[in-house]
């Protein structure tokens, strides 16, 4: 039985004096950054606010991440552009900005969670377990953080690059998103090294 969100993060703040939690959002899509979010805490307060971001209904994760922003003793978000994903591979560059994250937002003392990748840099100490956002809630908190800002930069590119729905699908692969792509093309802030298969009807 999988522990209450907040379960796990409690018992690691018994060992060091405030948690890290780090999560990104739109590794799988086809357009625009993926972006990585951070969020620190010292303690971990009863809130039915944070849950996992694909959890939560749109406003209640633009209401968590106004909480979050609140509430915690730091907090981060690092994007990373097509051009940098195209140059070297999107893991690599999660690996890139949660190493970042953990260089600007941890001290020395401070434990660090990230959802199942790990930092570029090996010589730091993080868990990394598989699925975080649903167990760990530091990790839960950036998670919200870094959905609720990518949501907000691809609505904004949508104005300026129109026709394939990035208000909606904020990137990713949806049945009319590639229907555009296979109609009109890239655009420059698709990503060249992904694929998208068929349109079936």
């Amino acid at each position: 039985m999988r522990p209450a969100l907040g379960e796990l993060d409690r018992g690691l703040l018994r060992e060091a004096p405030a948690i890290l939690g780090i999560d990104e959002v739109g590794r799988g899509a086809l357009a625009g950054p993926v972006v990585v979010a951070g969020a620190v805490f010292g303690t971990i307060p009863d809130t039915p606010l944070i849950q996992d971001s694909k959890q939560l209904t749109r406003l209640q994760r633009e209401r968590a991440a106004r909480w979050v922003r609140k509430n915690a003793l730091r907090w981060g978000i690092v994007e990373i552009g097509v051009e940098t994903i195209d140059r070297t591979d999107i893991l690599r560059a999660v690996r890139m900005a949660m190493t970042a994250l953990v260089r600007e937002l941890a001290s020395e003392e401070t434990a660090v969670v990230c959802d199942a990748v790990r930092p570029s840099d090996p010589s730091l100490d993080v868990l990394a377990p598989a699925k975080a956002d649903e167990s760990w809630f530091c990790v839960a908190a950036a998670s919200v953080l870094a959905k609720v800002h990518r949501d907000a930069v691809l609505a904004e590119l949508s104005d300026r690059w129109p026709g394939w729905g990035w208000e909606t699908n904020a990137g990713y692969g949806t049945r009319h998103h590639r229907a555009e792509l296979d109609r009109r093309g890239r655009s420059i802030l698709h990503r060249t090294t992904f694929r998208w298969g068929p349109v079936l009807p």
